[in-house]
């Protein structure tokens, strides 16, 4: 059986992270993988997740399974961070999944098992376990222009000219917020461009947010979300608690599917407990317990909250340390934008021979594409980071 199996395509972030490993050089940088860094190069345990293990360590008696979409008070304490109340709890089927990638994967099962006819419809670029997971799933796929290369800026233009094109029924998947790999987002007044669209042509959304918390704050960042789930009968919300919460290896998400009314949503409740079942009967529940008790304490969640702006600033400085550096290198500021964008990444416009040389040269690791990931810098490697794009001549 095994030998008629054949090899996989590499997957270009995980070679890149064996790559940087491999590499001998002490002052290499891995602006690669897309994990939060402090500005000593260590992706923390933060404060009111260390403070909550212990309590839990304390106090839990039992290891016994969950039910099968997780811990109900997890799906409550998420609905409330991400939609606080823009959508009648009845209306909300929810479970819990391992990770974002999870919720991702459950919400196009659902899809598929809903509306097999369906096209799902896609950023370009976009996250790249999107179109993977559904080509392998054998669902219909296009996409839709997001990122200009020239001004480094959402295509406005070209995203609303591609969604006319959607059909009644089609699934358009959208980043909640700090777009992934681009960095580059929609304003308010675009997002109710995009909403009236999709609702004209009947369209079903599905908004991943990965990042809420670390582009312009925790509320801010669900504030499209939150206009998606008003403005439409039905949608599909797929959430991580990896980034803002820093439980990467624990594993930790949610998938929500807003129905038109309470009747509907048991019907979805009852789909997304079977693909449960069909996929790993039970969820993850210790990252998701640890975000509960944070999101429910008081304390917790107020220690949780100053840290998260903690790190968004931290991001935020360094998007305008390497675009002033930028600007003082080249004397111009065609590199004004990574200080406009948001989140984690940013596209800085390389080829991917400038990227090489910077690897080659410099010892700086990002993907092939020229996505950085801005939390992997620090006071220190900034200049350095600017230098190397300059003489690139990117």
């Amino acid at each position: 059986m095994l030998e008629h199996l054949k090899d996989q395509p590499a997957d270009k972030i995980l070679a890149l992270i064996a790559a940087f490993r491999d590499d001998p050089r002490k002052d290499k940088i891995d602006l690669g993988v897309g994990v939060y860094k402090d500005p000593t190069g260590l992706t923390p345990v933060m404060r009111a997740v260390k403070t909550a293990e212990y309590k839990l360590w304390q106090t839990q008696d039992t290891k016994t399974y969950t039910g099968l979409a997780g811990d109900p008070a997890f799906a409550d304490a998420m609905i409330g961070l991400i939609l606080k109340g823009a959508v009648a709890r009845d209306r909300i089927a929810a479970v819990a999944t391992p990770g974002g990638t999870g919720a991702i994967r459950q919400a196009l099962e659902l899809i598929r098992l809903a509306a097999p006819e369906a096209t799902v419809w896609l950023s370009n670029p976009t996250w790249p376990n999107h179109p993977s997971i559904i080509k392998y799933l054998g669902m219909k796929s296009a996409e839709y222009r997001y990122f200009d290369e020239a001004s480094r800026d959402v295509d406005f233009a070209g995203l609303m000219a591609d969604l006319v094109g959607v059909r009644a029924g089609d699934v358009v998947l959208l980043h909640g917020c700090c777009h992934n790999p681009t960095g580059a987002n929609l304003n308010a007044a675009q997002w109710a461009e995009v909403i009236a669209l999709l609702k004209a042509r009947g369209a079903v959304p599905l908004v991943d947010i990965a990042y809420q918390g670390f582009g312009d704050g925790l509320d801010a960042d669900a504030l499209a979300t939150r206009a998606v789930a008003a403005g439409f009968d039905e949608c599909l919300i797929a959430a991580s608690c990896s980034k803002n919460f820093g439980v990467y290896r624990e594993r930790t998400g949610l998938l929500m599917a807003v129905a038109r009314d309470a009747k509907e949503q048991k019907t979805a409740q009852a789909n997304l407990n079977f693909l449960n079942r069909q996929n790993y009967s039970f969820p993850p529940d210790h990252g998701a317990r640890i975000v509960t008790m944070i999101l429910t304490d008081p304390e917790l969640r107020a220690d949780w909250e100053a840290e998260l702006e903690e790190v968004r600033l931290n991001m935020l400085t360094l998007r305008q340390s390497l675009a002033a550096e930028l600007q003082r290198l080249t004397n111009s500021d065609r590199f004004g934008f990574v200080a406009q964008h948001r989140g984690m990444f940013s596209r800085i416009g390389a080829t991917p021979a400038q990227v090489e040389q910077m690897r080659a040269e410099h010892g700086i690791y990002m993907v092939g594409d020229s996505r950085m990931n801005i939390a992997g810098l620090n006071a220190a490697t900034v200049p350095i980071l600017a230098q190397a794009i300059v003489a690139s001549g990117a």
